[in-house]
């Protein structure tokens, strides 16, 4: 069996806008670091990552989920509630942390698009 590479692999999904420079403004808001700004914006946080691109889909961007785990859902959902995205980006109201039956306390935000983010929080090990 030949060995796979690993080491410096990066995932990151492609997410739709609606309204690109408004959904740049949100991410940057939320607290993501732009590192490319073009014909895609490339958005990252610790190790993760996203594209956003200049195209929307209406099925597409309601079916599209990301997942963000944090090791301090209080510390981000105060950060999330100070940010009044529901008024400075015209998106439904933020969800607060809440116990989900699956075991995972998990805050919900949806960005201009209409893209669904659960922001979990890491669970500790013993």
């Amino acid at each position: 069996m030949v060995p796979i590479p690993s080491g410096t692999e990066s995932v990151r999904a492609f997410l739709p806008t609606r309204d690109f420079e408004l959904s740049k403004r949100f991410y940057v808001a939320l607290g993501f670091d732009q590192i490319l700004d073009g014909e895609v914006a490339i958005f990252e946080t610790g190790s993760g990552g996203f594209i956003l691109q200049r195209y929307f889909q209406e099925d597409w961007a309601a079916n599209t989920m990301m997942q963000m785990m944090v090791d301090d859902l209080d510390a981000w959902w105060a950060h999330i509630e100070r940010l009044d995205l529901e008024k400075a980006f015209n998106v439904r109201p933020p969800k607060a942390p809440a116990m989900q039956p699956w075991g995972l306390r998990v805050a919900y935000v949806v960005d201009p698009a209409g893209v669904l983010w659960h922001i979990g929080e890491r669970q500790t090990t013993a």
